[in-house]
């Protein structure tokens, strides 16, 4: 017997079949099938055949697959009785509920007294899916391994991007083969990670952003994760997500994060825009419209905090653009430098004898919204907290310090008791928006209590106080993720404001996350964390393609780089309503020396391409840039809007370079733009409008 389900729209089809009542397997996964199709015959001709040294049946590659049923490779589920007996469930059909685009499905297995669901979600006006597995034991049992619905990827597919990085350079991507065997990513840090973000892309060898198959996939937890992509002995691929090793306790019921997945066959972009749309109009709750330019004053005062002089800042601050002033680290406490007083939540008065209020209000007179920073889940050493509670730290006594503090184990009820209360205090008692929220150092130990207790933290502050923005940082990018969004309203995606490492990391960090989520701020000229001097123009055109702000010491400012600042902002500022709103498509292009995006308008009415030169290119004039999401016989007016930026050396007349162009979406897409020739580390920056 075959009892089969379809979950699918215009553009991907995920096709599910249970053999005599066992797990459900994925036997279809890709492009939109007819409406029509026969599940069964499909289901019965998608079963494989056996020859000799084989067992006589092939193990269901099932969205769960089992020890008991013998299968080759990484099973989905790893549990211990009370006694520390291994569990060897054989799940059967139970029921099914159906909704208008999702669909649970629930197995049992009567003799061991468990069941396992799957939750299945086709999201219609994202196409993307979201798939969740629940098991629930009438026993305590301890689960050691759960993976999140599992998914086969097809055999033509040769290839996979996973993702690697580190403080600074975030988002690494590394295209191998899909080759025999196992490639596992266990992340044990404790938090998404710079190092680890949980995402995976599989696809053909020629897939380009623009051409081609993806099969995409997320994992929304924002603790340690594991990732299992293999292939097995029979050629059969699979791909799991779960949380780490390690990382689940003992109990009754289990939940697997959310697993997002989705099928392109237009190539990266494909996969890119679901996962920003998606993100955008799903994930993210309540962010503020406009998004306001930030300041952050960090890299201007760092622990030193002056009254006088964070006005002054401010008023500057303001007079370039922004819109929201955000104080970062050192205002508690006895903070003066990063040995002491984390956790100590309660207004320096050394620093601000009268309080916040002084500063706010010469903020708010600047029309600007105030924000503040926190780093809830750490104490150091030297805070009255750890003096009072050295108890409520995690991990033994003896371990090794990161950035000079400890984590508080937020598993704890009281834990989360004394940061709710003393965050509370700080925002009822001041005009404040927004919440720079920090994560400075991996865990000493893997727990997915550490994260489900920030989460029931934040959701109970987000609760009390619906007005305040939230921002996730950990180091950069070192806490990004679905789950972590769904409760923040953007992420930092990386401490480096170098503009040459930012147009990298923007562009990779693409493939899931939209502008409006993602914080990108103008530097100082001289970066703090690669040592490199940059334009302003660089700079200013780089943030300017991601939710913006500055980050510098204005003072530090020529007037010159100031106009600057201020014309590329009013730009921004011009353009902000529809470009957070609009799809990000990473360009093809032939020249590797040029990173380039195009963003276009979710009514394909307007774009704004961005072309960086990251460094000297291989010949000496500028390769076309081909467009892509155009409609191919439509009309579009183009114009340089940074035409004035042109070099000396520049001496010949393209087109952009004196005047507007029209011309249609297949030339554009098919020969592209002729630029000017400009110098290394600079930006070309052309609107278009479809006539």
């Amino acid at each position: 017997m075959i009892r089969s389900w379809h979950l699918g729209d215009d553009r991907q089809s995920l096709v599910l079949a249970s053999f005599d009542d066992r797990l459900p397997e994925a036997v279809y996964w890709g492009p939109a099938l007819p409406t029509g199709e026969n599940l069964e015959t499909l289901s019965a001709a998608a079963l494989a055949d056996v020859t000799g040294g084989m067992v006589d049946r092939n193990a269901g590659l099932s969205l769960c697959p089992e020890a008991s049923e013998s299968f080759p490779g990484q099973t989905g589920l790893t549990a211990r009785n009370a006694s520390g007996t291994p569990l060897m469930p054989s799940f059967r059909f139970e029921s099914e509920a159906a909704s208008e685009h999702g669909l649970t499905l629930v197995f049992a297995d009567n003799s061991l007294d468990l069941s396992l669901v799957f939750d299945l979600v086709l999201t219609p006006e994202t196409s993307l899916l979201k798939l969740q597995t629940r098991l629930e034991s009438a026993n305590e049992i301890t689960v050691d391994w759960l993976a999140a619905p599992v998914l086969p990827v097809p055999a033509h597919t040769g290839e996979m991007i996973e993702f690697s990085g580190r403080w600074c350079a975030e988002f690494l991507n590394h295209r191998l083969p899909f080759a025999p065997g196992s490639r596992v990513r266990d992340n044990r840090t404790g938090r998404t990670d710079h190092a680890h973000f949980p995402g995976l892309v599989v696809c053909n060898a020629g897939t380009s952003n623009t051409a081609g198959e993806a099969f995409a996939f997320h994992y929304g937890w924002s603790g340690g994760h594991k990732m299992v992509a293999e292939e097995l002995a029979d050629g059969r691929r699979q791909v799991q997500f779960g949380h780490a090793t390690a990382s689940l306790a003992s109990g009754r019921h289990f939940v697997s994060a959310p697993l997002y997945a989705t099928y392109s066959a237009t190539g990266f972009n494909g996969a890119a825009v679901r996962f920003q749309r998606h993100v955008r109009d799903h994930v993210v709750q309540g962010a503020r419209t406009p998004r306001p330019v930030h300041y952050n004053c960090w890299e201007a005062v760092y622990f030193k905090h002056d009254l006088d002089e964070l006005k002054a800042i401010a008023s500057q601050a303001a007079d370039l653009g922004a819109e929201r002033f955000v104080l970062d680290d050192g205002w508690f406490g006895r903070r003066d430098d990063d040995t002491s007083s984390l956790g100590d939540w309660v207004i320096d008065k050394r620093k601000y004898p009268d309080g916040l209020t002084p500063l706010i209000d010469h903020i708010k007179a600047l029309g600007m919204e105030f924000g503040i920073w926190f780093e809830p889940e750490m104490v150091n050493e030297d805070s009255d907290l750890c003096r009072a509670h050295p108890d409520w730290v995690l991990g033994h006594a003896d371990q090794i310090r990161g950035r000079q503090q400890l984590v508080l184990d937020m598993s704890r009820q009281e834990v989360r008791d004394y940061l709710y209360t003393h965050i509370a205090d700080v925002l009822k008692n001041n005009d404040i928006g927004y919440i720079k929220w920090d994560h400075n150092r991996i865990l000493p130990v893997v727990d997915a209590r550490q994260a489900e207790g920030f989460y029931e933290l934040v959701d109970r502050l987000r609760s009390d106080f619906p007005a305040v923005e939230i921002e996730s940082c950990s180091s950069g990018g070192g806490r990004i993720d679905f789950g972590v969004l769904e409760r923040t309203h953007r992420v930092w995606l990386s401490d480096s404001n170098d503009a040459l490492e930012r147009q990298r990391i923007q562009h990779d960090a693409a493939l899931f996350l939209p502008a409006s989520a993602t914080g990108s701020h103008v530097g100082p000229r001289h970066c703090h964390t690669s040592g490199r001097t940059l334009d302003i123009r660089l700079r200013a055109w780089t943030a300017a393609q991601r939710h913006m702000g500055f980050e510098m010491d204005p003072r530090e400012l020529t007037e010159a780089e100031a106009e600057t600042l201020r014309n590329v902002t009013s730009w921004w500022k011009a353009n902000r309503d529809w470009m957070m709103q609009a799809d990000i498509l990473r360009l093809d292009s032939a020249d590797p020396a040029v990173i380039a995006e195009q963003q276009l308008a979710g009514d394909g009415s307007r774009f704004v391409a961005f072309a960086a030169l990251t460094r000297p290119s291989d010949q000496i004039l500028p390769r076309p840039l081909r467009l892509t999401g155009l409609d191919p016989q439509g009309r579009y007016r183009l114009s340089l809007v940074n035409r004035d930026e042109a070099p000396r050396l520049s001496r010949g007349a393209p087109l952009l370079k004196h005047q507007d162009l029209e011309a249609s979406g297949q030339y554009l897409m098919s020969h592209g733009l002729t630029l000017p020739w400009r110098f290394p580390e600079t930006v070309w920056v052309v609107e278009g409008e479809r006539l």
